[in-house]
């Protein structure tokens, strides 16, 4: 037995709705939702939208229906994979021309973006060879981005400092842009993409899906010509434009994943807060651009799970000069030195890292090093890359440990992503005292600094493992079995007390001669062992012969 009679007081508890133990027991703490999930308080009518959302979000149009001529990929899932709307790992490659330090569009092409894929060879866009500024952009996450629409423009401009005016190094400029829902023209603080080049969810999704799909809608109703021969566009494009029509419910596609991606829930963050790596994050500037606390207004006009809440997201919204991480590219307002302070919600998941993806695979700790590193020595990030170089090995690990926090489910002791008896029984292990720099805390629901029954009632309702409860104690079979392994003598993973026919070994329902010769050919092993003494014997057959016949 695993558990000390502290923990097993659990099963005291256990006649209560598993679900309610985690609110009544954990001092009303609610688990958090994976990266993924919906926000919570959505109406039934959002949940619905969110879902059809979910489902359009992966699926590709057809090239009848206007997927091309020339586009990226064929649906949205492709790029922000990590979760389903999240990070992902495709690249998309921006290019132009460098004029005396100074960017310019491609002569004849309308943007910077290249479209890689077509409908067809003809159709196919190139990448000029004297293209003299070449720069890869990986896709950002679209987490929770109903949350990140719905900040007050005010709150991002209050934090811009564009003269640097206390010379701290940082300035942080607003990037002003159309809205392209708006029909008067009027600019608003830009916050979505890479220089902070789109300013509304509604916009972003109007943009990413002709820029990336090649799917003309309400917002954008004109195709991208390759290469900006329009001639060619007018042989490829075989739909009318604009492509995106109202369904049967009377909603557009870009409508539909705008509802996906604005009722997309916020990622978690484990531990929540007390971790030395925070303190150190702030003490070396990290915080200055990736700014931790946001709150959407109390509006009316918002749904009530987007209003009035408290996000941390780490980011300013901002462009900031980067130095040597410069990508060479303007858009707008933003110059060829100017990036958009990235979120680092949900960081853990990630494995593409920086603008390009220059940092991926290896390990987290490796990655995050890399990228910290790659803010210097030059551009407004350089001092806090400086303050990095100078923290010994203990303070970086617990600035890494802080940042993998940040994604992290609870009680996910492996970083799977999946609550499941790996996790279980490392909770088991850190039964007792812990706080949020041990690895334990991370099953320390209600935060209270320590391990005990009441995170227990909390795993119970975040477990994810085989579901079966064959003795109706309220407890899956699988964390019966981990606490006391003598419940399952044979190890197949069926409690004992329920296996109602131990001596049919093929699982055909009825103990007969292939029985008969899978223990014969085990006899003195332990494969084929019924009674669970660690040895085929005797004892086993008289058992199976006992047993003979249907099982009842």
């Amino acid at each position: 037995m695993l558990f000390t009679p502290r923990l097993l007081s659990l099963a005291s508890i256990l006649a209560m709705p598993v679900a309610s133990i985690a609110l009544a027991q954990a001092g009303g703490s609610t688990l958090q939702p994976k990266a993924g999930a919906p926000l919570q308080g959505l109406s039934p009518e959002e949940l619905a939208l969110f879902e059809v959302g979910k489902v359009l979000f992966a699926t590709p149009p057809t090239i009848e229906q206007g997927l091309g001529p020339i586009f990226n990929k064929t649906n949205c899932q492709s790029c922000h994979s990590v979760p389903t709307g999240g990070w992902g790992s495709i690249t998309v490659t921006r290019f132009g021309l460098d004029k005396k330090g100074e960017f310019f569009e491609y002569p004849g092409e309308v943007q910077s973006l290249l479209q890689a894929e077509s409908i067809s060879p003809s159709c196919k866009e190139i990448l000029p060879a004297d293209a003299t500024v070449v720069s890869l952009r990986v896709t950002n996450s679209s987490l929770a981005f109903g949350i990140v629409d719905s900040i007050a423009d005010a709150d991002i401009v209050a934090n811009a400092d564009p003269t640097d005016s206390d010379g701290d190094g940082i300035s942080g400029k607003v990037h002003y842009v159309e809205v392209l829902e708006d029909p008067t023209g009027g600019l608003r603080p830009g916050r979505f993409g890479w220089k902070a080049q789109v300013a509304t969810l509604f916009s972003f999704s109007g943009d990413a899906t002709r820029n990336e799909m090649g799917f003309t809608n309400s917002l954008v109703p004109t195709e991208n010509p390759p290469n900006g021969d329009y001639s060619l566009l007018a042989q490829c494009d075989i739909a009318p434009d604009p492509e995106d029509v109202p369904d049967a419910a009377g909603y557009t596609f870009i409508e539909r994943v705008t509802h996906f991606q604005r009722y997309l829930g916020m990622p978690p963050q484990t531990p929540l807060s007390g971790m030395m790596g925070e303190t150190i994050f702030n003490q070396i500037g990290c915080a200055k651009c990736h700014v931790r606390d946001w709150q959407t207004p109390d509006d009316p006009n918002l749904e009530p799970a987007l209003r009035n809440q408290s996000a941390r997201i780490y980011s300013d919204f901002l462009l900031h000069d980067m130095g040597t991480l410069a990508d060479g590219i303007q858009q707008g307002d933003a110059n060829e030195f100017e990036f958009r302070t990235p979120v680092l919600w949900n960081l853990a998941t990630r494995d593409l890292m920086l603008h390009d993806g220059r940092v991926a695979g290896g390990i987290f700790a490796d990655r995050v090093t890399a990228t910290i590193e790659a803010h210097g020595p030059f551009g407004e990030g350089a001092a806090s890359a400086a303050g990095f170089a100078a923290l010994g090995p203990a303070q970086k690990a617990q600035l890494v440990a802080f940042l993998r926090s940040l994604g992290r489910l609870e009680f996910d002791a492996d970083f799977t992503g999946v609550i499941d008896i790996v996790d279980f029984n490392d909770f088991v292990a850190c039964e007792g005292p812990t706080d949020p720099d041990q690895p334990c805390a991370v099953h320390d629901i209600n935060r209270d600094g320590v391990i005990n029954f009441v995170d227990a009632a909390a795993f119970l309702a975040a477990w994810e493992g085989p579901s079966d409860d064959c003795d109706s104690n309220s407890v899956p079979d699988a964390i019966d079995i981990a606490l006391d392994s003598s419940l399952d003598s044979n190890g197949d993973g069926i409690l004992d007390s329920c296996a109602t026919c131990p001596a049919d070994l093929d699982g055909n329902g009825a103990v007969d001669g292939s029985d008969l010769a899978t223990l014969l050919s085990s006899w003195g092993g332990a494969d084929a062992d019924i009674d669970g003494n660690g040895t085929v014997d005797g004892q086993d057959l008289a058992q199976m012969l006992s047993a003979w016949g249907p099982c009842s």
